[in-house]
């Protein structure tokens, strides 16, 4: 088999990986290609897998570590794609909290598994938001260790795309791109929309004819980076609901609303809330990546007597008050109105990060 060409979008939770690498699918499934997807968390149910494979797209998971912390995952990850599926591009999604892509997973893969893959320039998506804010000084809406991640992670990139950029104005685009680019020089920074479409095209031309140079390894300092991952508590969990003939998109608005409602309140900070409701090949996502203001709600679960939710939260504070807030939400939204069946349950604190390689 020829080599696959494997692309690593890395980026800070929140910053847009999921939507991109959905929709390049899409684009190089209708031209022909066989594309695989890895996903990528410290937990098992993740609502970004079920989100790709609800677009009968090929993924293979990676759970319980990051890339870097199980590379021999990941390359099984790689191997299985390539046999079953004979992927001619496989698309990758690290884990939002990690950085130090380049020396435990860029320059492993170049040296140990050159013959299978080929491996484009490292791209890290930004969302314009926290972006500026980190540009111009401020925290991104983080804690300070978790802003310090963010900013290693534009640091090794070799291309910084930012994100979501129809929620700019032309003047406001082009301003963002050129300081972004006077603040990291050799880098290659570009742009798109994912709503519109924009700048997508150019950013995999580019990404797809270049091979990485994993030449930027980053002077990182591991125990801030471990302090910025474990400053946020991790939940995912897996619940059936049921009920007569409901319309399943009021109750994903109630959940996300009251979790919306519970970050205002308590003042948190948020790496990413993602909710998926399922009803078979139906389905709505609920995605908060910021303060209350940031909720979004698409698509469409429909109405049946039973759905099931998946839950992502990565909030900045402890685990257990994290399965209690959460907890709380679902209990009001369910309101001894539907029978309730918890399928997963788990929430944690990252640990330090282990790679498996660190080539320097």
């Amino acid at each position: 088999m020829n080599q696959t060409r494997l692309i690593l979008c890395g980026g800070f939770l929140g910053a847009g990986k999921t939507t991109l690498i959905w929709d390049v699918a899409q684009r190089l499934m209708a031209q022909g290609k066989r594309v695989g997807l890895i996903t990528n968390d410290q937990a098992p149910e993740l609502v970004d897998s079920r989100l790709l494979k609800q677009a009968n797209l090929q993924v293979s998971e990676v759970a319980g570590s990051c890339f870097c912390c199980n590379f021999n995952g990941f390359v099984d990850a790689i191997h299985s794609l390539r046999d079953n599926v004979q992927a001619d591009v496989i698309l990758a999604e690290p884990v939002g909290s990690c950085a130090d892509l380049t020396a435990t997973i860029v320059r492993p893969l170049k040296k140990y598994h050159n013959t299978e893959v080929i491996v484009s320039p490292l791209t890290v998506l930004s969302d314009p938001a926290r972006l500026k804010s980190i540009l111009y000084g401020g925290d991104g809406g983080l804690h300070e260790d978790a802003a310090y991640i963010y900013r290693k992670q534009l640091e090794e990139s070799e291309v910084i795309l930012i994100t979501k950029t129809d929620l700019l104005s032309d003047e406001e685009l082009e301003k963002l791109v050129k300081d972004t680019q006077a603040c990291f020089h050799h880098t290659k920074v570009m742009a798109c929309s994912t709503m519109n479409g924009t700048g997508i095209r150019e950013w995999f031309k580019d990404v797809a004819n270049r091979q990485g140079e994993g030449t930027k390894i980053l002077d990182i300092d591991y125990d801030k980076y471990a302090h910025g991952e474990a400053v946020l508590g991790w939940l995912n969990g897996t619940v059936a609901l049921s009920g007569q003939n409901v319309y399943w998109d009021t109750v994903l608005k109630d959940i996300m609303t009251g979790i919306a409602k519970v970050i205002k309140k308590e003042r948190l900070r948020v790496g990413h809330v993602k909710v998926i409701a399922e009803n078979g090949k139906q389905y709505a996502v609920g995605n908060i990546t910021g303060d209350a203001s940031t909720l979004q709600l698409r698509g469409s679960a429909g109405t049946s007597d039973n759905v099931k939710l998946i839950i992502n939260a990565r909030v900045e504070t402890t685990p257990e008050h994290l399965d209690e807030l959460i907890r709380e939400v679902l209990v009001e939204a369910i309101d001894g109105q539907y029978t309730d069946e918890v399928l997963a349950w788990r929430y944690l604190q990252p640990g330090r990060p282990n790679p498996t390689h660190r080539l320097v």
